[in-house]
């Protein structure tokens, strides 16, 4: 399986892994899975972070390499499509990856209930 990490799912895995699902658990710990962080949570947790919400360890994309994730960089088509979703939710993030998961074939974990509305297939987190 091929899986995009939303924001907090990535978040909770460095602080709190207790907090995700135990299956979003296994699925990041099998071997046999793929695992994407996309640049765009890499951004929004940066935003935060520097609002002062939010404290992550220096290298954030580094760290998540070391754990096994991979970059999923933001690329034009990404934002071509985030553009053609329907208005269901308004965070620009989250846009961006339903649309990362969608083009790119992903299942998305997450526990954002508005992403449970696109037709985008998801892994609760």
């Amino acid at each position: 399986m091929k899986i995009l990490a939303d924001s907090h799912v990535l978040i909770w895995w460095l602080s709190d892994p207790g907090k995700l699902h135990p299956l979003v658990l296994a699925a990041i710990h099998d071997a046999d899975n793929t695992v994407f962080f996309s640049a765009a949570s890499i951004w929004e947790i940066g935003l935060k972070v520097a609002k002062g919400h939010l404290k992550v360890p220096p290298g954030l994309a580094q760290v998540l390499g070391a754990d096994g994730f991979d970059e999923l960089p933001v690329q034009v088509v990404h934002a071509e499509k985030a553009l053609m979703l329907p208005p269901i939710h308004a965070d620009p993030f989250d846009r961006m990856l339903i649309a990362q998961a969608l083009h790119e074939g992903l299942v998305l974990a997450t526990r954002d209930r508005l992403i449970a509305q696109y037709n985008v297939p998801l892994l609760k987190a």
